[in-house]
């Protein structure tokens, strides 16, 4: 297929993540030719969702040392005053990847995945520029689940890069909810509650093919400017969103739920009645807190910690607002936490109780959508395809044209590359936040409800204050992102320490106990 493909196009783009194929299917939608390429052989790059097996091969296919073979470019497609940049084959911006579970394994035998392909492990992790693969297209929702009911405005979301994970746990969460010391009793008691079969590892190999486990994890605002994408590109009809159930916090020892629409202070428990009052007028104040200059302008260079505090908020209110409402630090600035509250406030009630949407499925659908967008209106797609390099105008310093994995030169005007494909040299002067993941899978959630088909958003703060908050998304079954009587819960934060297991183990074990018999 690389052979037959044409020798000029206007845009190449290289990685099918987010970014990339959101380009790629505005620059389709205008006419432009556009060839896009990826040296893996799965769309959506490091925005991905794999199947249990397929999470355990991009595992492997990372863990493996890189090559030293990379190709060698072929002078003579290099023309007099032109120069290289040459180009990574493999992803190095993920490491100190880890797996580990705390599940019994029923037997010692090999268990396979229902429904899986009697294909050779090793046949599914070729050498990224082996060959080519067609435009693949995953079951699209037949209803659209996104309307545009009223304008939109600026969408924040939690995090914005990925670096470390640990894949593949699974434990129990403490039902009650706060931190333990003593880690296997308390499972037990856990376990005992459970009138259901426990979970094993080999149900989970089993029933591999109904997690759809993403590499990033996020929920979206439901007014915000991805939203409003989907939603005007028509893209929004092969997608389909769940509303986002539940927002918890992690205080004083315990999971708590945030009260964040009227009806919820007012069905509370949790907060007094001098409290509900003091939320909801504070609330009502930041909705339009534009209208009210004189109420703020004494704090517009403080910490919006310091403004709650002028507000008479109690401990258990400014907690609240910061950690669950404005999702901000305490040394935020006034403005900003102000802007940041008013925003959740727009985007309650718009699709359901709480502001935030998940996509069912998993996020790397998104990617694939804005793929097949572009496909359908002539974007060539190759995957296990990629670049050696691009080739530069001395004179200009533009590219004019790159070298795919083949040795054949493709001329073109513009070229959208993914950073990963960037070697170290190339981004010397570029600063990358890194992020620590964990993605766990559990047999009860962190906070038992009459329903077993919670969507959860949990913050746990920092409790010295040095370090960032941890944030944790829990997905049900019915996201369809994990197999019956079991959660998907995904926690990230900015990275502190050398590896992710650092980071987030300390948060792991206050929220989640050992399962007592458990083979590891």
């Amino acid at each position: 297929m690389a052979a037959d493909l044409p020798a000029e196009f206007d845009v190449v783009i290289l990685g099918t993540g987010l970014p990339e194929s959101i380009v790629a299917a505005a620059c389709s939608r205008i006419g432009q030719r556009v060839l896009h390429l990826d040296s893996r052989n799965y769309y959506g790059g490091n925005w991905a969702s794999f199947t249990f097996s397929g999470l355990q091969s991009w595992i492997d296919e990372y863990k493996r040392e890189a090559t030293t073979d990379e190709p060698v470019t072929n002078k003579e497609q290099i023309l007099e005053n032109e120069g290289i940049i040459p180009l990574n084959q493999r992803d190095r911006t993920i490491r100190n990847i880890e797996t580990f579970s705390f599940s019994k394994s029923e037997d010692s035998n090999i268990v396979e995945e229902i429904g899986a392909l009697s294909i050779k492990p090793e046949l599914l992790n070729t050498n990224p520029t082996d060959g080519d693969q067609p435009l693949q297209e995953s079951p699209a929702p037949e209803q659209p689940e996104l309307q545009e009911p009223q304008s939109e405005s600026v969408e924040h979301q939690e995090t914005t890069s990925e670096s470390d994970q640990i894949p593949g746990a699974n434990i129990a969460p403490n039902s009650e909810g706060g931190s333990t010391t003593d880690a296997e009793p308390n499972a037990a008691k856990v376990c005992q509650t459970e009138s259901r079969k426990s979970i094993t590892y080999s149900d989970i190999v089993r029933e591999g093919r109904r997690f759809n486990i993403d590499l990033v994890s996020k929920f979206l605002y439901s007014r915000g400017l991805l939203i409003d994408l989907l939603i005007k590109s028509n893209v929004s009809r092969y997608t389909e969103f769940k509303n986002v159930t539940r927002i918890l916090t992690y205080h004083n020892g315990r999971i708590e739920q945030v009260p964040c629409s009227r009806a919820d202070v007012f069905s509370s428990k949790q907060l007094s009645m001098i409290e509900k009052r003091t939320l909801m007028k504070f609330l009502t104040f930041c909705a339009d807190y534009e209208q009210h200059p004189e109420e703020y302008q004494d704090y517009k260079d403080s910490a919006f910690l310091d403004f709650l505090q002028s507000k008479r908020l109690t401990p258990s209110l400014q907690h609240f607002v910061l950690c669950s409402i404005a999702m901000v630090s305490k040394n935020t600035n006034t403005v900003d936490g102000l802007k940041a509250t008013q925003h959740f406030l727009r985007c309650l009630g718009r699709y359901g109780n709480t502001p935030f949407l998940f996509h069912m499925y998993g996020l790397g659908e998104i990617p694939q959508c804005f793929c097949r967008m572009s496909a359908v209106f002539g974007g060539i797609y190759c995957l296990h395809h990629s670049l050696q390099c691009l080739v530069i105008d001395e004179d200009s310093k533009q590219c004019k044209a790159v070298i795919d994995s083949s040795g054949k030169r493709i001329s073109c005007n513009y070229v959208l590359v993914e950073d990963s494909y960037l070697s170290e040299v190339t981004c010397a002067q570029v600063q990358y936040r890194q992020i620590s993941r964990a993605i766990l899978i559990t047999d009860c959630s962190v906070l038992k409800s009459e329903s077993d088909q919670e969507i959860s958003v949990l913050t746990v703060p920092s409790e010295d204050g040095r370090q960032n908050a941890v944030y944790m998304t829990e997905l049900c079954s019915s996201t369809n992102t994990c197999m019956k009587n079991t959660y998907l819960v995904h926690l990230s934060c900015p990275s502190v320490k050398a590896t992710a297991r650092e980071d987030l183990e300390p948060v792991i074990q206050k929220l989640f106990t050992l399962d007592a018999d458990g083979g590891e």
